[in-house]
């Protein structure tokens, strides 16, 4: 995908759009992420992780739901990432995504960054 180009993706509340900063992988996510809707993030994430992509960013900061089919599919990425050295990145969660994270522990497993700056900044 050419720097600078958008690819996006609806299902049903979500949206998912994809885009290149400072050679990272930014994959934006907006809306509810559910178990109808996951599946759609799930795609993405995988996408770029099987062009083994270094740093894939992961914006929720539009997201305003996550269930556990979404911290689900964020696990998974984050394992498939780190199969061949690569890193998944969390930005911009909100306060309700953060306190899911919390509560599954998984702020303590996945690099959280309040901007997406600071997080393609991580790779």
């Amino acid at each position: 995908m050419p720097l600078g180009e958008v690819q996006r993706k609806e299902a049903g509340l979500m949206e998912v759009s994809s885009s290149v900063a400072d050679g990272a992988v930014v994959v934006t996510v907006a809306g509810e992420v559910d178990l109808y809707t996951s599946p759609k993030l799930r795609h993405e994430i995988v996408h770029w992780a099987q062009k083994e992509t270094p740093s894939l960013v992961v914006d929720l900061g539009s997201v305003t739901y996550m269930d556990s089919s979404g911290i689900a599919t964020l696990v998974e990425g984050l394992q498939l990432t780190r199969t061949y050295g690569g890193a998944l990145i969390i930005a911009r969660p909100g306060p309700s995504i953060r306190e899911v994270l919390g509560f599954a522990h998984l702020d303590k497993v996945f690099p959280i960054f309040d901007s997406i700056e600071e997080a393609v900044e991580e790779q």
